[in-house]
This record gives structure tokens, C-alpha cells and sequence, in this order.
């Protein structure tokens, strides 16, 4: 009887040991889920899918990335509209997808990343490069690529380094437009320049209505363009541009990185195509050279060939990070399942009574593992084609880094680079990596630029506008001190020596600068300086003339003209005209004070006589000798 309850008690105790360990291991399923949604024939999309499918078949050939399980892609086409975007997320998601790739455009990211927060499942865009999504509102929005706020800083230091004050920002008006010129406009801020004007464009806009957009910007000052447009519409703005003039000597263009997709993917473009990009700079995501890149360039055109139905195109940047992204996933994945996760989905108590109609809204499951599956994602550390792929707390991907390029002839030269480690550089960024960072203003370094018109000379970078208005000049309207400024024979007209010297420097500009003169002040007080100052610096006035003093907090709202009065350290005295004559040697002193020289003169002679005379023979005689010897 002893022996039957042991043998009871040993089996029960190893069925327990056996299901102790069963608890931490997780069984890994055969297939995992995941779904894509782009435009397919986009510039980028097309790209993007020959990378992804490759990039999930390179994933599931190698056991050894997911140990035996497989990736399973759904690919659903948006067919350009933001609409269709979001029906194809919920036709992915309702699959039980653990992860969707794109969505491609920012618009659509912003409305599938709701979803995504809601169902637990993380976005990972290879395309979407709106700032504005990096926000904490949308958690599970990972960016697998460089965010438009260090394009937009590279564009901005471009234009410090070629200093130019004032810029055009022509874009498409849209979620991805609106925001990464609003980023743009805060870097020029931070070197005082500033968007002088912003042309904004309807998506889609048609021919008629890109040409009246630019017949108003010809119409302004500025020749600085930049242009934040699409890759599929960018090439017929700049087309409305050259017919209209606009791509002549003077003119500056500077452009997103979407123009170096075009040149990329459709290389070498038509003729006509290639004539309206000359002089034109534009940007490219910056991606190391390595043997994975190498690899992957050398195989694509056979996998054009056979994932794109025999058409020919190149590969684009975007192609090099959705790639990267589809290998970041499964990193991620094989990270979640080493972690003890497991797929399962919930039913979403806030969609069951919404049940009913076809939509079937409460079909809709959450991701039970979506948390660590997005920590998962965002703690990889791996190096791709695109170089280290690595988050940063901020959830931007390290070291970004963009290549200047200026097009010229039938291609492009590279003109050098941008990081935000070390700013501008015709050196490689993964070189300075290894040096101390050091961005000041004199390490910055381009090559020579062939700008529009085929002219190396810088542009000076703006005319005075066809429909230009005069130049709103601020004058002091001081009480004291009228012979500097004042205000002389009528409402706006002005006399003094500071008038004189500002009318005086005009005649020497070659061209009129038409500008009238506006008082500040009430004529009854001596206005601020400062406040005029800060009224400049708003732009309220253009410019100020008058006796203004330069002091150190006014110099870092406004710049200040050399001065052309400087009276240094003075002493003020009361100036009096008298007659020289044999006398003036006495002038200097007040006869009290000569009479009281002359005491202190016989005093100092009674004194050594007194103690001389006793043992001194010069001392001694006749007083008449004593006396002549003491005034001695």
C-alpha cells in the first residue's frame, strides 16, 4: 500500500513539474499575419513592393531570423485616396494581422493610426514623413524612416549657409504639406529668416490652377523657392514653372527629397522632363554603402523583373527602408515570442454594441501582445540596408543624415551632406560620427553650385516685386536732440542729419527703392527705442531710420548698419576765451593759492636754517648773507 501512494505522489509531482514548464514557453505558430497598405503605382509604392515582397521572401528563407515561422503578407492597394486607405486597414486588421506596414501617406496615417491605437497594432511607415506623427498621440505609429523635421533643418541650413533671409514655401495643402512647412518656418526662425510668403496647392490640383498659383509667386520679391509637393505631381509644377519663366537665371529652387526619387526610379527622365530640373537642389535620405546594399542593388533589376510584371524602374531610398522595415519586424517578432508573447486577440468591449449592419464593425479584435510587440520594435538594434537601424528615445531612427544634390546636364552631383551632428559637409557622415560634432558656422561647406540659368554665381535671391509695396520705413518722432531727426512741413516728411545720411546711401544702389518714411511717437514724448526696435523685428516696419543707439538686447532682435556717429569716452567742459599775454604762466593757480606757495617756500627755508646755522659755516655771517641763503 506504501509503494501505490508513492507511485501516486511521484506522478502528480511530475505532471505538475511539466506544466510549470509550460507556462514559460510560448509555442510558436507556423504563420504570423502581417498586412501592407500603399498606392502601388506611386513613385514610392511601386518601389516599395517589389522591397517588401523581397524582403519577406529573403525573411522566410532563413529559418534562423524567426526559427521556422513564416511571415504571411497581405498587401492591399490605396489607389492614391485616403479613403480607400482606411477600408483596406480594417480589411487587414479584421485578418488578425500583429502589424501593418505603411500606411504610405501621412494623411492616411494620421486616420489608421486611431485604429491602430485602438486595436493594439503597430503601423510601421515606410513613407509617412509628416513631423507631426511622432507625436505621443499616436503610440503605435512607428517611422521606419528619416521624419520631414531634419529634412526641413537641412533645407534651413542651406539657406543660412547661402545667406538668404527670405523664402517661398510652395506645397500641397495637406496634413503632410501644411506641417513640414510649419517645421521649416521654425528653423529659419532660428537663424532670423523667415517665410516670406506660402503658396499653398489643393491636392490634385490641376494645370490651370498650379499656373495660378505661380503666377502669383513670380509676382513677389523673394526667388528663393521652396517646393514640398508629392513625387507624382512634383515634376508638371515645375513644368507650369519653366513656362512661366520661373527656372531662369536669379531664381533659386530648392526641393524635398521627392524630386531625387524621380531621378532614382525613372532615371534617366525625357528630355524635357531633365531641362525643367536644371540648377534645381534637392535633398536624399543619406544611407551608408555596405555589402547588404550592395547585394540588394545588384539583384534589382531581376526582381523587377519578375515581381513587377517586366517593367523597368530603379531603386528609390524608400525602397531601401521598406526593405529594412519588413527585417526590422521580424526581428521585432522574433524578440515578442523569445519575450513569452503569444497571438491572441480580444473582442473590443467599445465595439460590441455596434453590432449589426454590414460594416460588421464589431468584428474588430485587439491585439493582446500589441504593447510588446511595439517595444519589441522600437528596442531593435540591427543594421540594415540603410545602414544602423536603431530608435532613439524620441522614436526617430539614428544618425539622419541627407545628401545634397544639385542637378545638372543628363544627371545630378552631389554637392555634399547634411546631419544634424555636424551640419553641413562635403565630408561622409558615417566620417564625422567619429570626430567631435561641431556645427559652427565655419565648418559648414558646400562645392560650387551650377544654379538656373546655368551660372555658378550665387543669386543674390530676390527683385523688387512687380506688385511690390513700398518699404515701410519707422522714425523716431523725438521731442529732444531734433537736429539728428525730426519731423519738418508736413505729416510724413523728415529732416536731420540721420535723414540726410539714409537718403545719401540710397543714391548709391543701382536700382530705386521706393519707401516712405513713418513717424513713431506722438511728437509730445520721446518714444522707446526698443519698442521701435521689437516693431521691426515683428515686422511691422520694414526698417528704422533715426539716432538709434545699438545695445546688446537690441542686437538680437534686429541687425544694426555699421554706426556712422561714434563719440567714444569724452569729458564735457564750458569753454572760455581770454587774452594771452607775458602773465598767462600765473593763470593756473589763484593768487590765494600763489600766496600760500610763497609761505610754505620761506617756511621750508627758516626751517633747515634753524638746523643749520649751528653747525653749518655757509650758515653763519652778516644777516643780509643769512637771509639770501635761506631764500636759496
Amino acid at each position: 500500500m506504501n509503494k501505490f501512494w508513492l507511485l501516486v505522489f511521484v506522478f502528480f509531482n511530475s505532471e505538475s513539474f511539466s506544466f510549470g514548464n509550460s507556462v514559460n514557453v510560448t509555442t510558436r505558430p507556423n504563420v504570423v499575419n502581417i498586412g501592407a497598405i500603399f498606392s502601388f503605382n506611386s513613385t514610392v509604392g511601386k518601389v516599395a513592393k517589389v522591397a517588401i515582397e523581397a524582403a519577406v521572401d529573403d525573411v522566410n528563407s532563413e529559418p534562423a531570423v524567426l526559427n521556422g515561422t513564416k511571415l504571411k503578407l497581405t498587401m492591399q492597394d490605396t489607389n492614391y485616396s485616403g479613403f480607400l486607405g482606411i477600408v483596406e486597414a480594417f480589411k487587414i486588421m479584421e485578418n488578425e494581422a500583429v502589424a501593418v506596414i505603411g500606411p504610405q501617406f501621412s494623411v492616411t496615417a494620421h486616420i489608421v493610426s486611431h485604429i491602430a491605437n485602438e486595436l493594439h497594432i503597430p503601423l510601421l511607415s515606410f513613407a509617412a514623413t509628416d513631423p507631426t506623427l511622432s507625436s505621443l498621440q499616436y503610440p503605435f505609429f512607428v517611422r521606419t524612416t528619416q521624419s520631414d523635421l531634419f529634412q526641413m533643418a537641412a533645407i534651413a541650413d542651406i539657406i543660412k549657409y547661402y545667406e538668404w533671409t527670405n523664402v517661398i514655401a510652395i506645397y500641397v495643402d495637406d496634413d503632410n504639406g501644411r506641417n513640414g512647412i510649419s517645421v521649416l518656418g521654425d528653423k529659419l526662425a532660428e537663424s532670423r529668416a523667415k517665410i516670406s510668403y506660402k503658396a499653398p496647392m489643393s491636392p490634385g490640383a490641376s494645370r490651370s490652377e498650379t499656373t495660378n498659383v505661380l503666377v502669383k509667386v513670380a509676382l513677389m520679391d523673394s526667388r528663393i523657392l521652396v517646393l514640398h509637393t508629392y513625387a507624382d505631381w512634383g515634376l508638371e509644377v515645375l513644368d507650369v514653372a519653366e513656362n512661366l519663366g520661373m527656372l531662369e537665371s536669379g531664381y533659386v529652387w530648392i526641393v524635398t527629397d521627392w524630386l531625387s526619387t524621380v531621378l532614382d526610379t525613372y532615371s534617366p527622365l525625357s528630355s524635357k522632363a531633365i531641362a525643367n530640373v536644371q540648377g534645381v537642389v534637392t535633398l536624399r535620405m543619406h544611407t551608408p554603402d555596405s555589402k547588404l546594399k550592395t547585394n540588394l542593388v545588384s539583384s534589382w533589376s531581376n526582381l523587377t523583373s519578375r515581381k513587377a510584371s517586366n517593367s523597368s524602374f530603379g531603386l528609390s531610398t524608400y525602397g531601401l527602408y521598406a526593405y529594412d522595415t519588413v527585417w526590422l519586424l521580424a526581428h521585432a517578432i522574433d524578440k515578442f515570442f523569445n519575450q513569452g508573447g503569444n497571438i491572441s486577440f480580444s473582442n473590443d468591449s467599445r465595439l460590441t454594441h455596434l453590432g449589426g449592419g454590414k460594416l460588421h464593425i464589431d468584428s474588430m479584435s485587439i491585439f493582446n501582445g500589441g504593447n510588446l510587440l511595439l517595444q519589441s520594435i522600437l528596442g531593435v538594434n540591427m543594421t540594415g540596408v540603410t545602414g544602423p537601424f536603431k530608435f532613439t528615445s524620441d522614436g526617430y531612427l539614428i544618425h539622419p543624415a541627407y545628401q545634397v544634390i544639385n542637378v545638372v546636364g543628363n544627371g545630378y552631383r552631389r554637392i555634399g551632406h547634411w546631419s544634424n551632428y555636424s551640419g553641413l559637409s562635403i565630408e561622409l557622415p558615417e566620417i564625422l560620427y567619429a570626430k567631435p560634432p561641431n556645427d559652427s558656422s565655419s565648418t559648414q561647406q558646400l562645392y560650387d553650385v551650377i544654379w538656373p540659368g546655368q551660372t555658378t554665381q550665387k543669386p543674390r535671391g530676390w527683385v523688387f516685386p512687380n506688385n511690390g509695396r513700398e518699404l515701410r520705413i519707422g522714425v523716431p518722432n523725438r521731442v529732444v536732440y531734433r537736429e539728428f531727426v525730426s519731423l519738418v512741413q508736413g505729416p510724413d516728411t523728415f529732416g536731420g542729419y540721420c535723414i540726410d545720411v539714409f537718403t545719401a546711401a540710397l543714391k548709391f544702389l543701382p536700382y530705386a527703392v521706393p519707401y516712405k518714411l513713418i513717424p513713431f511717437g506722438d511728437g509730445h514724448n520721446n518714444p522707446k527705442v526698443s519698442d521701435l526696435v521689437r516693431l521691426v523685428s515683428a515686422g511691422v516696419y520694414d526698417a528704422a531710420v533715426g539716432d538709434l543707439a545699438i545695445t546688446t538686447n537690441r542686437t538680437r532682435m534686429v541687425d544694426f548698419t555699421q554706426p556712422y556717429i561714434e563719440s567714444g569716452l569724452v569729458v564735457v567742459a564750458p569753454l572760455r576765451k581770454q587774452n594771452s599775454n607775458a602773465w598767462a604762466f600765473l593763470r593756473p593757480f589763484s593768487p590765494m593759492m600763489w600766496c600760500i606757495t610763497g609761505i610754505f617756500f620761506l617756511l621750508v627755508g627758516v626751517v633747515v636754517w634753524i638746523l643749520e646755522h649751528r653747525i653749518n659755516d655757509d650758515f653763519r655771517g652778516p644777516p643780509k648773507r643769512q637771509i639770501v641763503t635761506i631764500l636759496w
